[in-house]
């Protein structure tokens, strides 16, 4: 029996945290598939990025991002502090390497909701990291759920789509492709996926 817990004990210490990357254009469904699923896991690591962009209305430093100036930013690139980073519409936003191999080095999942720039990046430093990516049935409804959000004027929906059609022109690179048509039924395979069902 002691050998056994040994064994056991082994076989956790060299068990490795799984990295999960979700992409998305703005407005697929990203964020909402990502809060279910740490409904539905709570043991699963949200990995919190930076950005340099201002808070939006209910954000909260730490939870949903870590609010940081240019200058700061700019020195975590210098420094190499970024596992991946980039500039999305007119911000920086970066992930920190640190912050991902510790939780999976411990064993723990981690989940990265990270534009496709950045999930090039990391698949390049964590080649097996399962990709998933995230998108609307058709443009116009992409279109109609951005502007029902009423966060952006005409001008940066457009600017977003235009983002959008190269975002989704990179869903190859992604293993897994989910079409958020019915919610109820992207959450569910999104968080199979997740457990570790199709990974």
């Amino acid at each position: 029996m002691a050998n056994n817990l040994s064994t056991g004990e082994h076989d956790d210490q060299r068990r490795s945290g799984r990295l999960f990357v979700v992409s998305a254009p703005s407005g697929a469904g990203k964020t909402t598939l990502c809060q279910a699923a740490r409904r539905h896991l709570p043991d699963l690591v949200y990995s919190v990025s930076s950005t340099t962009r201002a808070p939006r209305h209910g954000e909260q430093e730490g939870r949903d991002y870590f609010f940081v100036t240019e200058a700061r930013f700019r020195e975590g690139i210098d420094a190499g502090q970024w596992a991946e980073w980039a500039r999305v519409h007119d911000n920086y936003y970066g992930t920190s390497a640190r912050f991902i191999e510790d939780h999976l080095a411990a064993g723990r999942d981690v989940l990265m909701d990270i534009d496709v720039q950045g999930a090039a990046q990391i698949l390049r430093r964590y080649p097996d990291a399962v990709t998933i990516f995230i998108m609307a049935p058709s443009m116009e409804i992409l279109r109609r759920r951005i502007t029902a959000r009423g966060l952006d004027s005409g001008a940066v929906i457009d600017k977003r789509m235009k983002n959008a059609e190269t975002e989704i022109a990179c869903r190859g690179m992604y293993r897994h492709v989910i079409v958020n048509d019915d919610l109820d039924a992207a959450v569910t395979r999104f968080v199979s996926l997740l457990k570790g069902g199709n990974a």
